[in-house]
């Protein structure tokens, strides 16, 4: 069993900038990747971006550039940064994790708004 537990969230003007974060605790020697997910009102949730145990990243073609997924082994603890943001990324985000045999833990998610 892992506990995510996200942090970081706020209001912030457009072209602000916001760091999440995200602790593991548990079972976190079977996580193979952790994920930023998020979901907007009225929409669905989607992938933001994504890091494995070695350090690969993914990001959705909305972010790249923007947005900034890394992880600190010793902490636990995974980030997003988000520079340059937009209307559009407003949405509560929920960090994920993805066990060594497929299923995938969830976290309580944090509500990110941007508003001028």
């Amino acid at each position: 069993q892992v506990q995510l537990v996200e942090s970081g969230g706020g209001l912030v003007q457009p072209g602000g900038s916001l760091r999440l974060s995200c602790a593991a605790s548990g079972t976190i020697f079977s996580i193979t990747v952790m994920d930023w997910y998020r979901q907007a009102p009225g929409k669905g949730r989607e992938l933001v971006a994504s890091i494995t145990k070695g350090g690969s990243t993914n990001y959705a073609e909305s972010v790249k550039g923007r947005f900034t997924i890394s992880r600190d082994n010793a902490k636990n603890t995974v980030y997003l940064q988000m520079n340059s943001l937009k209307l559009e990324d407003t949405a509560v985000y929920y960090c994920s994790a993805v066990h060594v045999l497929g299923a995938r833990s969830w976290g309580q998610g944090t509500q990110v708004t941007v508003s001028s």
